[in-house]
């Protein structure tokens, strides 16, 4: 056997390779809910034991595997798991892995349409239905991304395309609770940091509409060029959903870019809540939204809709003259024109292939569920004596902390208090929360997004906290 020959695997080394993996991948699920919810502890001791050399030459595949599943794959976020409950969840879905498998066998180039129609199409059919979900009109589009962060970048790249060689003096208004990303996308797209306007939020952390409304009254009159509104559907932080409605209407007032970063909130538009809370959402000019998490994908797996395709066309299409040539026909698409990347993976079948498989009704009653654990949650944790709820669940996220009666008035106390009391409900191992600060106060977030989490784990998760509360007590 020839060393060119080692790189092309026969069917039965593919079957061999396949099942191997399955079977370590099926050992690994099947005790998935009884894993712990986070292991930190030695992970600088493990990163370094796993530095090696340059491989030269082949490796038993059961030698490969052990190392992956037995030594690098323990001491993790279990973010598959049920107790997964920290930051914003992603899912996973086994559809979605299979969807994987099937994309990178085959191998197609999807960011061109002449490379594969058929497949192009596959995509566009999930990039359809995405804004039907979330009730774009009409001719709206988009791409698929690697997630929310390069989506809220292509959509401030497209905004910042109207104001032409004058964006220097361009302003952008956000919430002061908005995604970390969307500073990072104006500055990587030439943004000065002064550009960049964090409004204030209302004491439900959704961002106060007429103080967006006074900075760009503020800001004519100095001279500069108002040119983006980013609204948030569902905050990191709280879940806080802004009033996309009153906003959509002062951005077309003032003839601005209404973008809306719904990486977490878009695809609860599935529930009636949802798109109770989330109407206005339809009338964006884009839409950053992470089927990561709201449809529980693989992590990788985010989108940037827009109501009018060309707006993304014109900020990004570039030529070449080693590429064929671009479609001119509207109902198709060369998705490479509508974003940074040329060379990309075919995201599409991840999505459209668990759709196909299930069917939405499945994707919205568990997004219901999600919701109905929240206010569970919320309901049992007011209850308790003395824990503060910081943030009522606007979807699926909520915020709290515990303020002993001893130290009320000691805000630095009650900080410490609360860290520890963090410390003590994740080291119980079936969930695992984390944290942030709101108006300065350290509080303990629970957000319920895995598919995987039901009822049983959200009152073990409650039980843990009232007695890591009765154990600092």
């Amino acid at each position: 056997m020839t060393q060119f020959s080692q790189l092309e695997l026969d069917e039965a080394g593919l079957r061999g390779l396949v099942a191997a993996a399955m079977d370590r991948i099926c050992g690994q699920l099947r005790g998935l809910a009884e894993q712990p919810a986070c292991v930190t502890e030695g992970g600088a001791e493990l990163a370094r034991a796993l530095r090696e050399p340059l491989p030269q030459g082949p490796s038993p595949v059961a030698e490969v595997l052990a190392t992956i599943f037995e030594r690098a794959l323990p001491v993790s976020f279990n973010t598959a798991g049920p107790g997964y409950l920290a930051y914003i969840p992603g899912g996973g879905l086994l559809h979605a892995a299979v969807a994987d498998l099937i994309a990178d066998s085959i191998n197609r180039y999807v960011g061109i349409w002449r490379a594969a129609p058929g497949l192009v199409q596959l995509e566009s059919n999930v990039i359809t239905w995405l804004c039907e979900i979330l009730g774009l009109p009409p001719g709206a589009g988009g791409v698929l991304t690697s997630g929310g962060s390069l989506a809220n970048l292509s959509a401030t790249v497209a905004a910042r395309a109207r104001l032409g060689e004058q964006f220097l003096d361009g302003t952008i208004y956000s919430s002061s609770q908005a995604h970390h990303s969307v500073a990072r996308a104006a500055r990587l797209a030439g943004f000065p940091a002064a550009s960049v306007r964090a409004a204030p939020v209302d004491e439900l952390f959704r961002v106060r509409v007429a103080a967006i409304a006074a900075m760009i009254a503020e800001d004519r009159a100095a001279g500069r060029r108002p040119c983006m509104i980013v609204a948030s559907a569902g905050t990191t932080n709280t879940g806080a959903v802004d009033d996309l409605e009153a906003l959509a209407e002062l951005a077309e007032a003032e003839g601005l870019w209404l973008h809306v970063d719904a990486a977490y909130g878009g695809c609860f538009a599935l529930t009636e809540r949802g798109r109770l809370a989330l109407r206005g959402l339809g009338r964006a000019d884009s839409i950053t939204l992470d089927p990561h998490k709201g449809l529980f994908l693989p992590y990788g797996t985010g989108a940037l809709l827009v109501k009018d395709p060309a707006a993304l066309r014109r900020a990004h299409a570039a030529q070449a003259e080693y590429l064929p040539p671009m479609q001119e026909d509207p109902d198709f698409v060369d998705f490479c024109e509508l974003s940074p990347e040329l060379s990309r993976d075919f995201r599409g079948l991840r999505l459209w292939l668990p759709l196909k498989l299930v069917g939405v009704a499945a994707f919205t009653a568990a997004l219901d569920e999600k919701l109905d654990l929240a206010q569970h949650a919320h309901e049992v944790l007011r209850g308790l004596p003395e824990l503060e709820i910081v943030a009522a669940p606007q979807l699926s996220l909520l915020a709290f902390r515990h303020v002993p009666g001893r130290l009320r008035g000691d805000e630095p106390a009650i900080d410490r208090h609360n860290q520890r009391l963090l410390a003590a409900i994740n080291r119980r191992n079936r969930v695992y929360l984390t944290s942030t600060v709101l108006d300065g106060r350290f509080v303990l977030r629970i957000c319920v997004l895995s598919f995987r989490t039901h009822r049983d784990r959200i009152d073990a998760g409650l039980a843990d906290i009232a007695a890591a509360i009765a154990e600092l007590s």
